[in-house]
């Protein structure tokens, strides 16, 4: 239940993501990657600036969301170059 918990919660993190920074998707799979991914960034960096946002799923979904944008971002400016 752990990893159909995860795939959702990074595929909607990834569309919030997608929504926040325009033109910058990369279709469903890749929404969900960048979800997981973001997830994974986000629960890294924001302890360490010592950021506590909601518990529970809602609270995932907003630390998935914000590690998403952040990656989102970092591969747009990528992209540009």
């Amino acid at each position: 239940m752990g990893i159909i918990a995860a795939l959702v919660i990074g595929a909607v993190a990834g569309w919030l993501a997608g929504l926040v920074v325009r033109g910058a998707g990369f279709g469903l799979i890749g929404n969900i990657v960048i979800g997981i991914l973001g997830a994974l960034v986000a629960s890294w960096i924001l302890p360490q600036l010592g950021v506590v946002l909601a518990a529970g799923t809602l609270g995932q979904i907003l630390d998935a969301t914000i590690g998403a944008v952040i990656i989102l971002v970092i591969l747009s400016l990528v992209r540009r170059a």
